[in-house]
């Protein structure tokens, strides 16, 4: 136990709905502690994001306490404290799921180890034990301002170190998306994953196939929209975690490991980075959109030689199967599938510019992003399309005036022959009777 005058936090560090829920707890009878990540970050000078509380109270008991109160979750149920934009999750202390069944202590493991359910309740000392990481295992306890530390999570701290709590192959079989979040967290962070916690990932990494493709596809979010993308990508790479996320892509990327494919996605990671840190938008779809785009253009190609069709016939019927294929992994959400398909539809038409068919491209909802992609292709070395990405950056710098002036000079480049007028013929004079 670490007294407050020996670790410093203060409680105005702290969400100020976060301590009403501790109180709350408390004045109702009950243990309450804020846990994990939030005492972390601070540690590490850090602003946290989340601010989570654990309690011995039940789901049910919660909600009796709070009226701004929703339970979540079958795996482990959680309540929602709802304070308007802000959300604090509250979970009762979990014990260990080999305890006896009853009412309220629900578990179920599958054949690989994995933790179905687990509404299992226990003491502060079991749910510590219950963690995953040691540096998410410190409590602070509203009854004297300490922090509790069960696990070694300081000395973790100081060594920059993420490592699991238990044996690793067994909490990595518990459930298998500890291992994404060994990364996530080593990248953030700046730490490195344990030697004892990094030895069974590459064995253990298709024990990802279990996980249901909808919450992969939140755990994918957190890897490439936190600021550290490009990281996350080469340390799932090194461990082959990519593999059970993007199994074509990671198969094409190793046939030629520094080549194009390596370079795009690469450098789409670089640029997204980019952009979260100077708090611009970034669009999930533009991410899929690269990532699957070489899986696009095998398929294609493949569709094309087998069936003899067109290349944008075999274009279309690839993109039904890319994004298919990816579903069974990663369940992308149809908004972000539809922009994806956008994106890949207008590379095909860039090159068609003649009258005003440069115009009406600009003003698709998709346009930019898919401007956007073709600068990525040819910074990733498609110098075939240099001259063509160089028209646009031109065309989009231009006003009204000399965009037409632009159009003009490509003649009929990418655009229909004009139709000849037919001769208009003189009507037959009557003839005399």
């Amino acid at each position: 136990m670490i007294t407050r005058g020996e670790h410093g936090i203060s409680r105005k560090q702290f969400s100020p709905n976060a301590i009403k829920v501790l109180y709350r707890l408390k004045d109702g009878g009950y243990d309450a502690y804020l846990v994990g990540g939030c005492i972390r970050d601070i540690l590490l000078g850090q602003q946290p994001k989340d601010f989570d509380v654990v309690t011995n109270a039940t789901p049910d008991q919660v909600k009796k306490l709070f009226r701004n109160c929703r339970l979540i979750g079958r795996r482990f149920r959680l309540a929602h404290i709802v304070f308007g934009r802000e959300i604090i999750e509250v979970a009762t202390m979990r014990g260990h799921h080999e305890a006896p069944e009853d009412k309220n202590q629900i578990s179920q493991s599958s054949d690989q180890g994995q933790l179905l359910r687990d509404n299992v309740f226990g003491s502060i000392e079991e749910d510590a034990e219950r963690r995953d990481f040691s540096i998410n295992a410190l409590y602070y306890s509203i009854n004297d301002f300490s922090i509790h530390d069960y696990a070694n999570g300081l000395a973790a701290i100081k060594a920059k170190q993420i490592e699991l709590i238990g044996d690793p192959e067994t909490r990595y079989r518990e459930d298998p998306v500890r291992m994404l979040r060994a990364v996530r967290f080593a990248t953030k962070l700046d730490m490195s994953i344990a030697p004892k916690s990094e030895k069974p990932i590459a064995e253990l990494a298709s024990l990802l196939d279990n996980i249901p493709p909808a919450r992969l596809f939140e755990e994918v979010l957190k890897l490439f929209l936190n600021g550290k993308a490009e990281a996350n990508f080469l340390m799932l790479r090194k461990y082959g975690l990519f593999k059970a996320l993007f199994p074509e892509l990671d198969q094409i990327l190793d046939q030629n490991p520094n080549g194009l494919e390596h370079m795009l996605v690469q450098q789409m990671f670089q640029n997204t980075d980019k952009r979260i840190i100077a708090d611009k938008k970034v669009t999930p779809a533009f991410i899929f959109a690269a990532l699957l785009w070489f899986p696009l253009l095998k398929h294609t190609k493949q569709i094309q030689e087998r069936e003899q069709v067109l290349e944008y016939d075999a274009f279309a019927q690839a993109m039904n199967k890319v994004l298919s294929e990816s579903a069974q992994h990663i369940a992308v959400p149809k908004r972000f599938t539809l922009g994806a398909r956008d994106i890949w539809h207008i590379q095909h038409r860039l090159d068609k510019r003649a009258g005003q068919r440069a115009y009406r491209l600009t003003q698709q909802p998709r346009f930019k992003a898919a401007y956007d992609f073709l600068l990525l292709r040819v910074s990733a070395g498609e110098t075939l399309h240099t001259e063509l990405a160089q028209w646009w950056t031109q065309y989009l710098g231009q006003d009204i005036n000399g965009q037409k002036d632009m159009v003009k000079n490509l003649g009929h480049q990418g655009g229909p022959k004009p139709r000849k007028r037919p001769r208009r013929r003189a009507p037959k004079k009557p003839t005399e009777q």
